[in-house]
């Protein structure tokens, strides 16, 4: 990740030394000018490596993507022409990040699809939660590390993951095919229409696009590249073998066996009891090594597992407007199940409201439904403001 920022850094640095150089020799001799320039300049070459060393490598939830849309679905059929070029300018990307996405075709489609995955599985999983996965207030959300930033690092890696996994057993993306497994042939796989999700694949590509070379000393860093890591684990325990039999009359003389993944749905169910059940970590000098490493706080001495989201700071409420969410008032809720706890004890409104229905279906011959429409009055509640 420190790569192409520390290059950035040096570049920048070469381009005001050699400004700073010129504004010297044009200065008289004796006279002394002052040097707050230079300092000026090499603060905030600091603060701009600071700034970017969370968020310059990361794509989709924790990226500096504005996602003011919604991505549509996959379409069948690859960017024809130079048609991805365009796609990959109007995404938010780091320099090496756009260099990738134009050599592939298919992977600016890709990524504007795991957007919408995480995206989506993200506002399902916390729906009855007072952080609902709201995009007001992420920039604010990802600069702590809390643990709803650890959530959105993981379903974010994890839906690229997917992404790409399902682009390459579909034919979207040129530079992979199917899942390259002993005993699948690739050419057997796509005749019987069996094409195995390529996982080994998009996880190795995965880690080069988000710059992921060597673990860093940075508490912070180490903190992100151990949730994103989460995410990608959570795909694999999702990968199963399935099998399909070819033969007369049903029989298995000839049987075909592929890796396919889980609905994403499935990933997204596991990572939010990660995130039920994360660690909130410190950091620890190991006696052995003398490198720093993750350990577990009073509450979790037994440190973090590979498969632990963690994070370092306690979230708020968010009860109330701040600058990391909107808050609850106005929010839907269940009266005896989420009102209470959605509401932080300010009580909720009652309103009536009519809904249509489909009801008094009948199975027409042959195989159609006619329904009537009926008109409902119901209860919804809404959390109050104050």
């Amino acid at each position: 990740m420190w790569g192409p920022l520390k290059r950035f850094a040096e570049q920048t640095a070469k381009t005001f030394s050699a400004e700073e150089q010129r504004n010297e020799e044009q200065r008289q001799p004796g006279t002394m000018r002052s040097r707050l320039p230079r300092t000026a300049c090499l603060l905030r070459i600091i603060a701009l490596c600071i700034l970017l060393s969370h968020t310059a490598a990361y794509f989709g939830l924790t990226g500096r993507e504005p996602l003011v849309f919604l991505p549509a679905p996959f379409s069948n059929e690859p960017p024809t022409g130079k048609a991805h070029l365009k796609q990959c300018e109007q995404m938010t990307l780091t320099r090496r990040q756009k260099r990738l996405c134009r050599r592939e075709p298919g992977l600016a489609e890709t990524l504007r699809e795991s957007v919408r995955l995480s995206l989506l599985e993200c506002r399902y999983q916390f729906r009855n939660e007072r952080w609902n996965c709201s995009l007001d207030g992420r920039g604010s959300l990802l600069k702590r590390a809390f643990k709803e930033t650890s959530f959105l690092l993981a379903v974010s890696s994890a839906a690229l993951t997917h992404a790409l996994a399902k682009a390459c057993s579909s034919g979207r993306m040129e530079r992979c095919t199917c899942d390259d497994s002993p005993g699948i042939q690739h050419r057997e796989a796509w005749q019987w229409g069996v094409c195995g999700d390529n996982l080994k694949y998009s996880t190795k590509f995965l880690k080069k696009f988000l710059g992921q070379k060597r673990v860093s000393k940075d508490l912070r860093a180490q903190v992100d590249a151990h949730n994103i890591n989460v995410g990608i684990r959570a795909v694999k325990s999702g990968l199963k073998t399935t099998c399909k039999c070819h033969g007369v009359s049903g029989s298995c003389a000839v049987r075909t066996c592929w890796k396919q993944l889980s609905p994403f749905h499935d990933t997204g169910r596991l990572l939010k009891y990660r995130y039920d059940t994360a660690v909130r970590v410190l950091s620890v000098t190991n006696a052995a090594t003398g490198e720093a490493e993750l350990a577990g706080s009073r509450r979790h001495s037994q440190g973090p597992r590979t498969t632990d989201l963690v994070y370092l700071e306690d979230s708020p409420s968010f009860c109330r407007p701040s600058r990391y969410s909107p808050g609850t008032g106005g929010r839907s809720c269940a009266k005896d199940t989420s009102c209470q706890s959605l509401c932080c004890g300010r009580g909720y409104n009652t309103a009536m409201r009519l809904t249509s229905l489909s009801c008094h279906c009948q199975v027409r011959w042959c195989c159609h439904v006619e329904c009537q429409t009926c008109v409902r009055e119901e209860e919804v509640y809404t959390c109050k403001n104050t």
